[in-house]
């Protein structure tokens, strides 16, 4: 019942005199009807009872899909946890041993949805860029109730760039160009830099030998293919 009470206590902004995100009562970074939802649901009363820091990472790890509310607006166990951290509020090295922890891809994604929550933006940015590179499968929930396939640099990059997230509206990130113009962020530079700037070099030299290649076909002003390279005019 306290669990309950709790919860109930932290949506209730008048008697809320705890530690504040952006300048407001931590369980307002999820949309109020959906935060409704997820305190009258069996799994918030049932499985996110007297969790703390250690014991939420043994609910995370039995997760097998992220998503916001499907159905007839059911919460996600995803979501639930959300709530639950913002009830916790970890400390930042809790929060980044989450993330950064290899063996748990969901725990990884709730982290990662938590930073874009509760993280400043440059921080965001720097934390979150790194996953762009993190390729494991992830299991999404649908709306309809269905299930999708996607991966965990999609979904960081929806953290990053788009205003909705699993049944949530995320506060507006500034362009990264403005903060690398403030002087907050250095450019970024692609995962993927290394290989493209291969496959330039690849293309060049393909380039320059397929110059020989032409002078040869078009030799004696005419064209040659290669395969009648010996045949008689």
């Amino acid at each position: 019942m306290s669990h309950q009470v709790d919860a109930k206590r932290m949506l209730d902004d008048r008697g809320y005199s705890g530690v504040t995100i952006h300048g407001e009562n931590p369980a307002k970074l999820l949309d109020e009807a959906v935060v409704k939802r997820i305190t009258d649901s069996y799994y918030w009363k049932e499985q996110c009872f007297a969790l703390n820091e250690a014991s939420l990472c043994e609910r995370a790890v039995e997760m097998n899909f992220i998503g916001g509310t499907y159905g007839q607006q059911k919460p996600t166990p995803f979501l639930c946890l959300a709530l639950k951290l913002l009830q916790l509020l970890p400390t930042r090295e809790i929060v980044l041993e989450y993330l950064h922890q290899e063996d748990f891809k969901y725990l990884s994604a709730l982290a990662a949805f938590y930073v874009r929550l509760t993280f400043d933006p440059v921080d965001v940015y720097k934390t979150l860029e790194p996953l762009l590179g993190d390729y494991r499968k992830l299991r999404r929930r649908l709306r309809d109730g269905g299930y999708a396939l996607t991966w965990m640099d999609q979904f960081v990059d929806d953290l990053l760039t788009k205003k909705r997230v699993c049944a949530t509206g995320l506060r507006e990130l500034p362009a990264r160009s403005i903060l690398e113009d403030l002087g907050y962020l250095e450019p970024r530079e692609s995962p993927l830099k290394d290989e493209i700037d291969e496959i330039d070099r690849d293309s060049e030299d393909g380039a320059r030998g397929g110059n020989g290649e032409v002078e040869e076909v078009y030799k004696n002003g005419h064209r040659r293919d290669s395969d009648d390279s010996d045949a008689t005019d």
